[in-house]
């Protein structure tokens, strides 16, 4: 018998199963009030959720305040609520609490302090949120019909916004040309802009303006100019409902001289609502605008779309229908127009 060889085996054995140990320890922990011990790779905290990325359940949210202890085995960076720094690993504390080890020194805290995480030596993303930037999206949609009916139709739209958590901007424009058999169906242009500011929590203002025409409702040119107030019934990263308010002015100039044009002061109601899934999102918005001289003449706007991505995120798939109701059109035209949609949409920033 050879003792050295398999003296030399099992010790080449102890070393390879001590590495492949330390490979699987070599994880983050997430230790919850209840005695759960969690491990896999923490992505970050945020809004009072510790998101935890692993093998045997894919990526878990678990709520702040029922963490107990948390540690890292890499550095990442700390905030906490009173705005201190700190980029390190996360170790427990010897007497409770955490413990951060930082290239300027140790600090010990406990979870409850700790208002964010996120990957160690990049900006803090409350930060990144606050700065402005625009953001674009462009979108086409051409139909076509041949047989028993020739039909024919394009819409082009183009919207920038600036946005930040605390007020939003935006610039629009469409174009909407529809002809079935050799007649126009659709001759529609508008382009407007919108603005939005939070004085408080779930409070704001806002102004917008929007002009155009549509030839096939014989209106030449068209303005709605509004301002007031807005309140966000749901206000979540995810999930917005906001409600608005104000006074708003019409003007409809129809070609037709046997239709009497609008020129008169109104209300202004809208419901914008947004629901952002995990890749998908919900748009529903509704406007009615009632003029002061005449109640029973209004107008009312809706949108409802779905949207999601295609194999390359920055291109996504719009469906979805509109309404544009007119209470009072010219002679020989109807009152609501519904059109649906199914368009290619491109974003960037």
């Amino acid at each position: 018998m050879n003792t050295p060889r398999i003296f030399r085996h099992i010790i080449i054995a102890v070393l390879l199963g001590g590495s492949f140990a330390a490979v699987r320890l070599s994880a983050d922990t997430v230790e919850t009030k209840n005695g759960a011990h969690l491990v896999g790779k923490i992505t970050k905290i945020a809004d009072g959720t510790v998101y935890l990325q692993t093998d045997y359940a894919g990526d878990i949210a678990i709520k702040q305040s029922e963490v107990a202890g948390f540690a890292t085995d890499t550095p990442v960076a700390v905030r906490l609520a009173s705005g201190t720094r700190l980029d390190g690993q996360v170790t427990p504390a010897p007497n409770g609490g955490l413990q951060i080890a930082g290239a300027d020194g140790t600090l010990t805290t406990d979870v409850g302090r700790v208002a964010a995480s996120w990957e160690a030596g990049q900006d803090d993303p409350a930060m990144v949120a606050l700065r402005r930037h625009w953001t674009y999206e462009a979108s086409v949609d051409v139909e076509g019909k041949s047989g028993n009916h020739d039909a024919l139709g394009t819409d082009a739209s183009f919207r920038a916004v600036l946005k930040t958590p605390q007020d939003e901007l935006q610039f629009y424009s469409e174009y909407n040309r529809q002809v079935t058999d050799h007649q126009k169906s659709a001759d529609q242009f508008k382009a407007g802009t919108d603005y939005a500011a939070h004085f408080s929590e779930r409070n704001s203002w806002y102004v917008r303006d929007e002009g155009g025409f549509d030839r096939v409702k014989d209106i030449i040119f068209y303005d709605i100019a509004a301002a007031g107030f807005g309140y966000d019934f749901i206000k979540q990263p995810k999930h917005t409902l906001t409600g608005r308010a104000g006074l708003s002015y019409r003007y409809d100039n129809y070609k037709n001289p046997a239709t009497t044009d609008v020129n008169s002061l109104g209300a202004d109601f809208e419901l914008n609502h947004e629901w952002i899934f995990r890749i998908s999102r919900l748009v529903n918005q509704l406007t009615y605008v009632p003029a002061f001289e005449n109640f029973n003449n209004y107008v009312i706007t809706h949108e409802s779309f779905y949207e999601i991505p295609l194999a390359n995120p920055a291109w996504k798939l719009r469906l979805g229908f509109s309404n544009d109701y007119n209470s009072k059109p010219g002679p020989g035209v109807k009152k609501l127009d519904t059109t649906y949609f199914t368009r290619l949409l491109l974003d960037w920033q």
